[in-house]
């Protein structure tokens, strides 16, 4: 049977609520967790579904990565993430980052630094994947002190930094059946709620420094985080200047635009990114696009999609996109608002589906 969506959801406000946090590393795991359910979404809402933890770890570091770059570059203020304001998880990365180093930090994913440094990456994926199995994978589902009741995953053997137990488990965790079903049915309401949490403790921990302001919601979550100024130009070059929404040609003002929108699903890959006039992207924001442009994003071809991502050192992350697009879609109830061009949506029981799922 599909775990019950309202059990699990008050298990998680309970986790977010009640658990003890001195660093942020527990909702960016949760995090991690709620997007590889999206794009892990199994045949059978009843499944069990594992989750590797080479995978879950590259969810936490890309998520950081850019969220340790200077608040302001006037002042090169660092957010800290942790009541001391240290971190084995945030000193790897920013010794991942150095390694890195160039003008522009902000034009440069961490796929792009795992291409540019593979051994330093290597090295910090190492450190942050033991660090999550001993702390926030072993902590995560209890609230409170002494017994918990698991109700995500077996988390019995993890609490050691150990590579030989990881090795043991196959290097992975898998939810319990119907976990990742309704993980990702829950993900739309659920993910908000931890980031709401992520930039209230982050706040907190920087009170010294932030005082009344800036907003740091956009800082830590925001599109702007990493600079689209090379795929808009690879995209232009090879596709042309048009919308891609509506097929206006494309000026001074064209915008990069998120296909599966990235307060989804969080995917910067060049098989997620379309070039759109401001009237479409800012008509279609934050919701699910008509699935017939998912399937037209696709259609530019993988081969042609990896491609063009390699001639700027960028990432591609088109099986990402696939499989995202088919959770984010077999989840959502009928009511969910669909994007169908500039100031036309409709409920999703009322889009015509024709073959998206048969491409997807």
């Amino acid at each position: 049977m599909p775990t019950d969506p309202l059990t699990l959801g008050q298990q998680l406000v309970a986790v977010l609520e009640g658990g003890r946090r001195t660093s942020t590393y527990k909702l960016a795991v949760m995090v991690a967790l709620l997007d590889l359910a999206v794009e892990s979404v199994p045949d059978d809402p009843a499944a069990e579904v594992p989750i590797d933890l080479d995978d879950l770890t590259d969810r936490v570091m890309a998520q950081y990565w850019t969220q340790l770059r200077p608040l302001s570059e006037k002042d090169h203020v660092t957010l800290r993430q942790s009541r001391d304001g240290r971190g084995v998880v945030f000193d790897a990365l920013v010794a991942l980052r150095e390694q890195c180093s160039t003008p522009s930090l902000r034009e440069m994913p961490i796929e792009s630094a795992k291409l540019a440094a593979p051994e330093a990456y290597s090295v910090a994926h190492t450190t942050v994947k033991k660090k999550l199995v001993r702390y926030p994978l072993h902590l995560l589902q209890q609230v409170g002190t002494g017994s918990h009741e698991c109700f995500l995953y077996d988390d019995a053997w993890m609490g050691k930094a150990s590579t030989r137990a990881i090795a043991d488990h196959g290097n992975r965790l898998v939810l319990f059946a119907g976990v990742c079903h309704t993980l990702a049915r829950l993900a739309p309401l659920v993910k908000p709620a931890f980031q709401l949490a992520w930039v209230d403790d982050v706040r907190h921990m920087n009170r010294d420094i932030l005082d009344d302001g800036p907003d740091i919601a956009d800082h830590l979550f925001g599109t702007e985080r990493v600079s689209l100024t090379r795929p808009a130009g690879i995209l232009a070059e090879h596709f042309g200047n048009d919308c891609f929404y509506c097929n206006s040609h494309l000026r001074a003002s064209r915008h990069v635009d998120h296909v599966l929108p990235w307060s989804r699903v969080g995917i910067d890959g060049l098989a997620n990114l379309v070039l759109a006039c401001p009237r479409c992207n800012t008509s279609k924001s934050d919701v699910l696009p008509a699935p017939a442009y998912v399937v037209r994003a696709l259609d530019r071809g993988q081969d042609v999609i990896d491609a063009l991502a390699g001639e700027i050192r960028w990432p591609s992350q088109y099986g990402r996109v696939k499989a995202a697009s088919h959770g984010l879609y077999s989840t959502q109830p009928d009511t969910t608002p669909i994007w169908l061009g500039a100031r036309h949506i409709q409920p999703l029981k009322r889009v015509d589906f024709g073959r998206w799922d048969v491409e997807l």
